[in-house]
């Protein structure tokens, strides 16, 4: 789908000319351009027309959550029809974990996740890997850890009406990809099952369900429905769903991914050891052991990007996954600085 930019008025005054020569600088490769502009002057609506000009997919950055969301809700008033998305820090709050070893106190790290926040952030990330048209409204949450993206769009489970799929074995898949069973409330990143029909809540959406009706071992019917009054939508061919968490590791590389974590465990109590911080060795054993029994359990853990290089298989001192790695190839990065 392409960008079509809705808005009731046309560019006037310095806009037309402003538009011109972005698009033309852009086109001649200029890495950078500045558009200056006072508040009111009509910058995003004049980077909304070098959207639609270009039709390539686009990151917007600014430097909070509340002028990303200001830019979040107009530029998706300006295209309605495409996907616009947002992606900011998903913790209300954030208290980092601690040890002071005078006193063998351990604190734990405290966090606040905003459930909507984390399920735009889903979304964003579904967005760039399923279509063309998106962009991002993003806060510097963009360039933190993020999970591999290789391993993300590995992970995608796809159904099709009138193929074999042994429930059993979808099931497992969906827990496989961080998806919870509830056979009572559907929510974001919850599925469920009732006789012959299985439900599905995607983690990057908050009112679609999906119904996957099977007949045997077939799937004999998806359709969409709407979340909160239950009537059908669509009925869909194909059905992909993608996982519930940024951070997944690939079945057949689990066990590579725990034997490094052990590795760097032995060397780290070793070290610890022959200080004589015994203390600090014995906390680091306890918390990883357990961290190491869930990813090998349930696949995740509370801070699992602790882990993020051994998840992404990334030589020591490499800098993590980011938002910028799910982007295409070629994309129009906007920077606000207002």
């Amino acid at each position: 789908m392409e960008f079509e930019l809705h808005a009731p008025y046309q560019p006037t005054g310095d806009q037309p000319e402003a538009i011109r020569q972005l698009v033309e600088g852009i086109k001649k490769g200029y890495r950078n351009q500045v558009l200056l502009g006072a508040t009111g002057t009509g910058k995003t609506f004049t980077v909304a027309n070098v959207i639609q000009e270009l039709q390539i997919p686009t990151l917007v950055m600014t430097h909070n959550k509340t002028l990303a969301a200001q830019l979040y809700a107009e530029f998706r008033e300006f295209f309605p029809n495409n996907a616009v998305e947002y992606f900011v820090s998903y913790y209300d709050y954030y208290q980092p974990e601690a040890y002071i070893p005078r006193r063998d106190l351990y604190i734990e790290k405290e966090t606040d996740i905003n459930e909507e926040i984390e399920r735009l952030r889903l979304s964003a990330t579904t967005s760039l890997m399923s279509r063309q048209d998106v962009i991002i409204v993003a806060s510097v949450s963009a360039i933190y850890g993020l999970g591999d993206p290789e391993a993300y769009g590995k992970s995608v489970l796809t159904l099709e009406t009138g193929k074999i799929y042994r429930r059993n074995a979808l099931l497992r898949q969906l827990v496989d990809i961080q998806y919870q069973r509830n056979d009572f409330e559907l929510k974001p990143g919850v599925f469920r099952l009732r006789g012959d029909t299985l439900e599905i809540l995607p983690a990057y959406r908050d009112r679609d369900i999906y119904r996957v009706s099977y007949f045997g071992d077939e799937v004999e019917q998806i359709t969409r429905l709407d979340r909160m009054t239950g009537e059908v939508v669509e009925k869909l061919d194909r059905l992909d769903i993608y996982p519930a968490k940024h951070y997944i590791t690939e079945e057949t590389r689990k066990e590579t991914v725990l034997q490094g974590i052990e590795a760097e465990l032995e060397e780290r109590l070793a070290y610890f050891r022959k200080e004589g911080r015994i203390l600090e060795a014995q906390r680091l054993e306890q918390r990883t052991r357990y961290d190491l029994e869930m990813l090998r359990e349930v696949g995740y853990c509370a801070g699992i990007e602790n882990y993020s290089r051994h998840i992404d298989q990334r030589p020591p001192g490499s800098p993590p996954w980011t938002l910028l790695d799910f982007m295409p190839s070629r994309y129009l990065m906007v920077l606000d600085e207002s």
